[in-house]
This record gives C-alpha cells, structure tokens and sequence, in this order.
C-alpha cells in the first residue's frame, strides 16, 4: 500500500493489527487498514463521512466500523498502544496556527476599559449621564 498523507505507518499497523476485534461473520470484512486510513483521513480534514475518497471503501464501512469501536473502547485501546509505541514521544498542535474568527481578532483601538476592582457602573467606562 503506498504512503500517502493520511494513512497509517507500516511501524503504526503493526502495533495496531493486532488490536483489532476479528469477530468473524457471514459477510468477509472489508481490510481493516484501508478502512482505519479512511476514518483517519475523515477526522484530519474535518470532512462530511460522505466525502471519504473510494479508494478508502464504501463511506458506511467507515462510518459504521468507527461508531461500533467507539462504543466497544477499540480507539482507546488503539491510542494508548500507539503512544506507548512511541516510547513517550508527545505530538502538539501549536496554537500560533490557529487563526481567529475576523471578528475576534482585534478590538478598537482607544477603547477604555476600568481598572481591575473597579465597579461596572456607567461612569466607569467615561460614559457621561445624559440629563
């Protein structure tokens, strides 16, 4: 299987492979790499479930097999061996990449504010009474 942006390492796979419930049915599983690449690529992008790319497999697969693991606890069990597996190593998202909405960017410049224990009456702000 070729590397691509969204998919899992050979080193992850063989950590999570053997993880993985194998409860054999009527019907023969869909590979379970390819569906853990689909899901991974649906949570990184923030993507509707209906937009996981083909070569993932069917978007219910992906779907139904993420709900079902969750509420089996197989994403926990898969999480804490992966970071195990990386003998501590800690991944962060960095703060300074996140941009706000435009409208909390900034505020008007000169705008006054109390001091700090300062009560939050009217003429605390500068605003006069209108008589």
């Amino acid at each position: 299987m070729s590397s691509r942006r969204y998919e899992l390492s050979d080193f992850e796979w063989s950590i999570i492979k053997p993880l993985l419930p194998n409860k054999p049915r009527g019907v023969p599983r869909v590979d379970d790499r390819r569906v853990i690449n689909g899901i991974y690529w649906r949570l990184r992008t923030g993507s509707p479930w209906a937009d996981i790319p083909e070569r993932y497999g069917p978007a219910t697969t992906c779907y139904n097999r993420f709900v079902r693991w969750r509420k089996a606890g197989v994403w926990d069990r898969l999480f804490a061996a992966v970071s195990q597996a990386y003998e501590g190593d800690v991944q962060m998202i960095d703060s300074s990449s996140i941009r706000v909405h435009q409208h909390g960017a900034n505020t008007k410049k000169g705008v006054r504010r109390p001091r700090l224990g300062t009560q939050l009456t009217p003429d605390a702000w500068g605003v006069q009474r209108a008589d």
